[in-house]
């Protein structure tokens, strides 16, 4: 599957923005499909996952609340919608996917092999 990010840009704190993450190339049945980020000197981190397209979300707990993770079936795509934005969410956030990884590792990059280019968000102070 290719997977194409996009929506990043700068915004100032306490605004939102929603990425999306366009796949293609295989079914989208079944795909769980994750958010990472990787900020400035950082290791890349989850942010949420939406599990083999069904209704389980899970995110890590910096963005619980404000965070939103959803998808199109018909047009093939994932959203991260983001809002109260905090100066520390600024990062490089990469989509993720994959029709094989366990439950158990959905928070983990290296379970991914589908990557799509990653988008850069700025959160101004």
């Amino acid at each position: 599957v290719q997977l194409q990010a996009s929506g990043g840009g700068l915004v100032q704190a306490g605004g939102s923005l929603r990425l999306s993450c366009a796949a293609s190339g295989r079914s989208f049945s079944g795909y769980t499909v994750a958010w990472f980020r990787q900020a400035p000197g950082k290791r890349r981190e989850f942010v949420a996952a939406l599990w083999r397209g069904g209704g389980t979300t899970l995110y890590t707990d910096s963005v619980k609340g404000r965070f939103d993770i959803s998808r199109d079936n018909k047009k093939n795509t994932v959203y991260l919608q983001m809002n109260t934005l905090k100066p520390e969410d600024t990062a490089v956030y990469y989509c993720a996917g994959s029709h094989t990884l366990i439950y158990s590792s959905v928070g983990t990059e290296g379970a991914y092999n589908d990557w799509g280019q990653g988008t850069q968000v700025t959160v101004s102070s």
